[in-house]
């Protein structure tokens, strides 16, 4: 009998406590701000409502970043993927109480989500912020950011689209950046090696804080496909 070979999977569920608010958020909210569960591509425009520019956050956590940003920018459309049930929970109640009908969530795995229910070049930006390091050796197999991963991610975006990487491992951001540099229609917009300041578009989050309060480095990556514009933070006017 020939062995089974399941694909590598870039998380582990760690549930974590889920508090009773985000349970009954994750049982009632869904249907309301979740995608679909139907296995046809999502057309986003349906999705949302409406046709707008649109952003999407993988690996959410709390949401924070995510709620930050349709909280800045109401006239984009954010869908954030999260595959962690507290986090969700706690995102839907956010969106819920805000009434930022401009979000919706996927609770499930990112990959197959992007290989097979999104049609290629509708996304304008895409954060992926603080992914699991692995930091052991023999787990690095499992980072999310490997090339036929950022070959997924790249495929989805526009041209000029944008993809905005953060880690504080140093190690996963020199990986990461050799990632996007074997990506012949990614262009770094960083005019000084491949890091850039944190951009207003990331909210100092206070894990990140609390790393830096211990001397932790926190390491940006901004990069766009090829064609004009697309810049990290373009779409912010001067004087907003």
């Amino acid at each position: 009998m020939q062995p089974v070979h399941r694909p590598v999977r870039s998380f582990v569920r760690r549930q974590g406590r889920i508090t009773p608010a985000q349970e009954r958020a994750f049982a009632s909210l869904m249907d309301r701000h979740g995608v679909p569960a139907e296995p046809e591509q999502v057309d986003l425009a349906a999705l949302f409502g409406r046709a707008a520019p649109t952003l999407l956050e993988i690996g959410f956590g709390t949401g924070e970043a995510l709620t930050a940003f349709a909280r800045a920018h109401p006239d984009w459309n954010a869908l954030g993927i999260e595959v962690h049930q507290p986090g969700v929970g706690r995102l839907l109640n956010t969106i819920e109480k805000e009434v930022l009908t401009h979000v919706r969530v996927h609770a499930d795995d990112a990959v197959p989500f992007l290989a097979t229910r999104l049609r290629p070049g509708q996304i304008d930006r895409i954060h992926v912020f603080f992914p699991d390091p692995w930091p052991k050796k023999r787990h690095q197999k499992r980072r999310l950011i490997q090339p036929a991963f950022v070959a997924l991610l790249t495929r989805q975006l526009k041209p000029g689209g944008v993809l905005h990487l953060a880690t504080d491992w140093e190690d996963y951001a020199l990986q990461m950046a050799d990632v996007l540099a074997g990506r012949p229609e990614l262009i770094n917009t960083s005019s000084d090696g491949p890091y850039i300041p944190r951009p207003s578009e990331r909210p100092l989050t206070r894990f990140e804080q609390r790393g830096q309060r211990l001397g932790h480095g926190v390491w940006d990556l901004c990069w766009r496909r090829a064609a004009d514009g697309g810049e990290c933070a373009a779409h912010e006017q001067a004087g907003d």
